[in-house]
């Protein structure tokens, strides 16, 4: 009989592994401070794990005026990041556990890439993240399935031996879309009763939790 491997752990960034949320809030802020056109927080939020052009699109008037706001949301968020950025209690020692357990663990996240490095290096959750996928990373990205079977195909896995945990229903649409196992995360800004009409497979409260989640899963699968 076939050994059966560690199950590979995917997580979005934003919201998941990083508490950036009063950064991107902060960020939007600026980027629309004096226009007519702007979201509200939650609008805003609601848009989070997609990536930034397509956040923007709505209220622009033109692809230059979508660029120009790329740029100035980018530039205030690459100046304030350390400031604004916060960590989640527990991520540092769950990714150190899961390493030592032999789980590779990836990140899909619609964030351009080197932002997506600066947050890692942050948390100092680097040296765990074997693969990471990020705006820059792919040309299609979440909802769609694509980031999240990149990152299996980097990793070598298949979909039913890997599980992915976001915090946003794009993370679950992805995920559930690609094949994988799907946790939401409910440390992040979604409420659980907005997550559940996405269907994620599991849902968890605490990220402390998902070492014995994953023993679970791995006994429920292996009947």
């Amino acid at each position: 009989m076939a050994e059966v491997r560690p199950y590979a752990v995917l997580f979005d960034l934003d919201g998941t592994l990083i508490d950036s949320i009063a950064l991107l809030l902060a960020s939007m802020r600026h980027t629309f401070q004096g226009r007519p056109r702007q979201p509200t927080d939650a609008e805003w939020i609601e848009g989070l794990g997609t990536p930034l052009p397509k956040q923007l699109t709505p209220y622009v008037e033109s692809d230059e005026d979508r660029e120009r706001l790329v740029n100035r949301y980018r530039t205030f968020q690459l100046e304030n990041h350390d400031q604004l950025m916060s960590h989640y209690e527990g991520v540092i020692d769950t990714l150190a556990l899961l390493y030592q357990r032999g789980h590779p663990m990836g990140v899909v996240t619609s964030k351009g890439n080197m932002m997506m490095e600066r947050g890692l290096k942050f948390i100092g959750a680097d040296d765990y993240i074997e693969v990471a996928i990020g705006y820059d990373s792919v040309h299609i990205h979440k909802p769609d399935p694509y980031p999240v079977r990149a990152a299996l195909e980097k990793l070598e896995y298949l979909p039913q031996e890997a599980v992915f945990v976001g915090d946003s229903p794009h993370d679950i649409k992805s995920g559930n879309a690609a094949g994988v196992i799907t946790i939401a995360a409910l440390w992040g800004p979604f409420t659980r009763s907005v997550l559940e009409l996405y269907k994620p497979t599991y849902f968890l409260d605490d990220i402390k939790h998902l070492p014995a989640l994953l023993d679970r899963i791995a006994a429920e699968n292996a009947g």
